[in-house]
């Protein structure tokens, strides 16, 4: 399952954050700083999976952005990493070409394709059409 799923700038700061179970807010603040302190430090020869508490940290890094995902001990690491690919090729499509000012922009567009995505710590879609279809049907009411 699913715990968190993070989006950093190479500055360690938060772009996107969305927690799946329920972590106090002066929690979260500590363990967003710690998360991205072990991954920021980590060279690109080193593997993207790191045992961190009682979780495991999948991240992956997209020129300036990294995405995090911790994930429990029975979510498979590759499956999540793929889930993070996938996300930023569906950012890729609806934003053409994603930016991190795209992302602090729009951040309701971001976390609705995140929310199609998964749901309660779970992946639920990863299918790009279906994904973006909400997104769509928006953008057109939006314009009339």
């Amino acid at each position: 399952m699913i715990k968190f799923f993070l989006m950093v700038n190479k500055q360690g700061q938060t772009r996107l954050s969305r927690y799946y179970e329920h972590v106090e807010i002066h929690k979260r603040t500590m363990l967003e700083a710690e998360v991205i302190k072990n991954c920021l430090s980590r060279s690109k020869e080193q593997c993207s999976f790191i045992e961190y508490k009682d979780f495991k940290l999948v991240y992956r890094q997209y020129a300036a952005l990294f995405i995090v995902v911790g994930i429990n001990e029975t979510e498979n690491e590759m499956a999540v990493y793929e889930l993070i690919h996938n996300f930023v090729e569906i950012l890729d499509r609806y934003f053409s070409r994603v930016s991190e000012l795209d992302i602090m922009f729009n951040l309701d567009r971001v976390h609705i394709i995140l929310d199609e995505m998964v749901l309660n710590g779970c992946i639920v879609e990863t299918n790009k059409n279906r994904i973006l279809a909400p997104l769509f049907v928006l953008d057109k009411m939006a314009e009339s």
